[in-house]
């Protein structure tokens, strides 16, 4: 009878260890990701006064520092984008919502530039938060990553809760930086499993931190990421409650 029994002690333990591996409720912290920290890489620089880079000819220019023509609100696609517009750039109204593009798309290059704030209030997640959501569901996030360590899955660079850059090649509060993203948008067959997961690399500030990156499903919050069918996409930016400025976005469609 003493086998059985260390059988079934045994069952009863790998039983045990399971449900510590995957607790039954999920919490924010269950996804996030401390360590490794990614190394810091210092980008190059460019002018004060833009990047240096123009829009190429083929371009969809979505800012160009004039007016928020091309964006509405997340909350209701028909009215206006309700963030400021002033010296070029526009900026995040806490509590006032998302933005996202009129214009839907599937695959592209994007080039966006943004500044977290050059005051700096709060620590971790609470210092120039933001995000860019590929088609209007993957978020890119935005955050004041200098100096400022927090869960690296959730740093700048990082797809959120996923998968945290290679590098840290973030610049102060207040500097203007640059994400250029090529994406590829999932496919679905006509029963809505996914056939093709989407992609994306990612250069910020000119260096490499996501490098053809798989986008295993949605970026949520709490919980693992899921998979839903979709078509085009907006692209949308975050109200996080902090005020960061985003200035000359454009992208080609591939």
């Amino acid at each position: 009878m003493k086998r059985p029994l260390l059988l079934a002690t045994v069952l009863l333990s790998a039983l045990a260890a399971q449900a510590q591996l995957q607790p039954s409720k999920m919490t924010p912290e269950s996804s996030e990701l401390w360590d490794p920290v990614p190394r810091i890489v210092t980008p190059g620089t460019s002018t004060a006064a833009a990047s240096g880079l123009t829009a190429p000819s083929d371009a969809i220019v979505l800012f160009d520092g004039q007016n928020l023509d091309k964006w509405v609100s997340s909350k209701d696609g028909s009215a206006a984008a309700p963030w400021t517009v002033a010296d070029g750039a526009m900026t995040v109204v806490g509590g006032k919502g998302d933005i996202q593009t009129k214009q839907d798309f599937e695959d592209y290059q994007l080039h966006i530039e943004f500044r977290t704030p050059a005051e700096v209030k709060g620590t971790g997640q609470g210092r120039g938060n933001s995000g860019i959501f590929m088609q209007g569901v993957y978020e890119l996030q935005v955050l004041d990553s200098y100096n400022n360590r927090t869960y690296s899955n959730g740093q700048a660079g990082s797809i959120y809760k996923q998968t945290m850059p290679l590098v840290n090649a973030s610049k102060g509060p207040g500097e203007w930086q640059v994400y250029d993203v090529i994406y590829t948008a999932p496919r679905f067959n006509k029963d809505g499993q996914m056939t093709i997961p989407a992609y994306i690399t990612v250069l910020h500030n000119g260096v490499l931190i996501q490098n053809h990156t798989q986008i295993h499903g949605t970026t949520p919050y709490v919980g693992r990421p899921t998979v839903a069918p979709h078509g085009r996409g907006p692209i949308k930016l975050q109200d996080h409650g902090n005020p960061t400025s985003f200035r000359n976005v454009w992208i080609r469609e591939l």
